[in-house]
């Protein structure tokens, strides 16, 4: 179990909007709060699954250290 902060925000509309500082991109809107707090738990698992998903495909496995010498 993980805890964000969200800031959530009024347009001049009404519209609730939300985004989660620590994680980048990770934002919604939604027309009352109670909707807000669903989509942003929504947004937050979405955003997590993706980076997770990322991090299997770059994984790269640790060979070694070596020293080349170049003529300069």
């Amino acid at each position: 179990m993980k805890e964000f902060t969200v800031l959530i925000e009024q347009d001049e509309n009404g519209i609730y909007v939300a985004s989660v500082p620590e994680l980048p991109g990770c934002h919604t809107q939604a027309e009352t709060l109670d909707e807000l707090n669903r989509r942003i738990k929504e947004a937050i698992e979405l955003y997590l699954e993706v980076e997770a998903e990322k991090e299997e495909e770059s994984h790269l496995d640790f060979i070694g250290i070596q020293k080349v010498k170049v003529e300069v």
